[in-house]
């Protein structure tokens, strides 16, 4: 008898937590049917530009004949209306649609469409009657040709910088500098061909910087830049190196010196003799004599024409 009911109150204590399992199920299933509920299948889409994208946006439970369902755009923290009242609004007002009933279908987007999209469902029906999930969607941009700057000349020795730049890709774009259609890597010691270089690349800033030019520097150089979206590039330029003739500088400056001290010496010589001396005389200019004790003279209508007054004394 007392095996029995030992074995009674063990059989009680065994179904006591699976009846609590059951029951929970039970509360869970009564829960979701009262309650709207939804789901994505990718909350960070991305996607090309001019190219269709589907944001889902599932409603996986929801008793709710005819909910309302919104979309907003949320760029820079301010958020916008691109569907309400079952009607597109917005920049996507004729370039986007509602599929699968709460899904936000973009037929062609653009780069002004990367942003954070929320999709919101409202079921006044239901115990649980909002919902909203969070989407956010990145456009990518392909690079356009970038703008590359290579020296044409540059001496033996010196110091040189190549320049390539583009601001539409998206994501940020990525450079790579080409010698002779031959990447240049990053340190010249893991390629025998660069391996006495002295440069520096860097593949976000879109630089190479030569610290030291050589003669197997010299050749046509062009960059491409790199995204997830695709790439581009710039045409080869042509980068010549030469060396300075130092002989023939200093000979030029030798004549250039010579030169000047003959200019110098002619200008002294002309002085001292006096051929940059100027008199300005007029033939008309006369010098009265200076009057003696007595004398008065007095000059005619006629030049050199003169007489004495009546006070004059012999």
């Amino acid at each position: 008898m007392y095996s029995q009911t030992e074995h009674f109150i063990d059989s009680k204590m065994a179904l006591t937590p699976l009846a609590c399992v059951l029951l929970l199920l039970s509360m869970q299933c009564y829960i979701s049917t009262l309650a709207v509920i939804l789901k994505t299948t990718n909350a960070k889409p991305w996607v090309n530009e001019f190219e269709p994208i589907e944001l889902s946006c599932m409603i996986e439970s929801i008793s709710t004949p005819n909910p309302r369902i919104e979309w907003k755009k949320i760029k820079k923290g301010e958020p916008s209306y691109v569907y309400f009242g079952k009607q597109m609004a917005g920049d996507l007002e004729r370039r986007a649609e509602i599929r699968h009933l709460a899904s936000l279908f973009i037929l062609n987007a653009t780069r002004a469409d990367t942003a954070d999209y929320r999709c919101e469902v409202t079921a006044p029906n239901d115990q649980k009657s909002f919902d909203e999930i969070l989407i956010s969607l990145t456009v990518r941009v392909k690079p356009v040709v970038p703008r590359c700057s290579v020296p044409k000349s540059v001496p033996v020795g010196k110091p040189a910088e190549l320049h390539c730049i583009e601001d539409e890709g998206y994501p940020k774009s990525h450079y790579q500098w080409f010698r002779n259609k031959e990447e240049i890597p990053e340190d010249p010691k893991s390629s025998p061909k660069f391996l006495n270089s002295s440069y520096a690349v860097s593949r976000e800033m879109g630089t190479l910087k030569f610290s030291a030019v050589r003669k197997e520097d010299a050749g046509e150089y062009y960059c491409r830049a790199r995204n997830e979206a695709g790439i581009s590039e710039c045409g080869p330029q042509m980068m010549e190196v030469y060396d300075i003739n130092i002989a023939g500088i200093i000979l030029g400056v030798v004549v250039v010196v010579t030169v000047l001290l003959c200019i110098t010496v002619g200008i002294f010589c002309a002085y001292k003799r006096g051929y940059f001396t100027s008199q300005k005389q007029t033939g008309n200019n006369y010098k009265a004599p200076a009057k003696g004790d007595g004398v008065d003279y007095v000059r005619t209508d006629e030049e050199g024409d003169f007489r004495h007054k009546s006070s004059f004394v012999i």
